[in-house]
Order: structure tokens, then sequence, then C-alpha cells
């Protein structure tokens, strides 16, 4: 991965729980860090990995960030003013060097 390439901020959140003024348990997100990516809509090859698995491939894109071990699913990406949920986050090539994170656009119907 070229330097050049992460150039585009994101901020990965994870979910909490924490007590309002009332004592009431409310869900909220919490950022875990906010890191520099590559971003990019799923090219043609992972479309057909994901309609496989009968996905719609059209929402789903992938963030490329130095290697992450606590990047898990459940968590979400905020970028440019889009929430992505979280899908999967895998180490490229196992070496301990960068995370592909594949997420799903949340938009207004989900």
């Amino acid at each position: 991965m070229r330097i050049s390439d992460l150039r585009h901020r994101i901020t990965i959140q994870q979910k909490t729980t924490a007590r309002d003024a009332e004592g009431n348990v409310r869900e909220t997100w919490s950022d875990v860090a906010t890191v520099w990516a590559a971003f990019e809509p799923m090219t043609s090859r992972w479309r057909e990995f994901l309609q496989a698995a009968a996905i719609n491939a059209e929402s789903f894109v992938r963030f490329r960030v130095r290697y992450r071990p606590d990047v898990t699913p459940g968590m979400r990406i905020l970028y440019a003013g889009r929430q992505f949920d979280i899908v999967q986050s895998v180490d490229l090539n196992g070496r301990h060097q960068e995370t592909d994170i594949f997420a799903k656009e949340v938009t207004a119907g989900d």
C-alpha cells in the first residue's frame, strides 16, 4: 500500500451502553480510532462474490487501513458524512501490515 492511497479520514466506532441523567441505560457509539484509509467501492470481482452470497453489492465498500486487530463486525465507520456498518475485517496477507475492512453503507431505509 502506498502512503498516498491513505487520503481519506475515517472514524471507527463501537457500540457502548451508558446511563443517562435519569439512570436509564442507553446505547451510544464511542470513537475507537480516527485513522487514514484508502476507500473504494466494490470492484466487479468482489461484487460477484457478494452476489453469489445473495448480498446486494451496490452498497458495499472497502476501506484499507494500517493493521488494526481491534476492528470487528458490529462496529461502524463514519466517513464524509456517511455511515457504514462493518461486516468483516481481514488481515491482508496475514502479515499484520494492512487491514481490509468491508462495510455496508447505512441508508435511510436500513
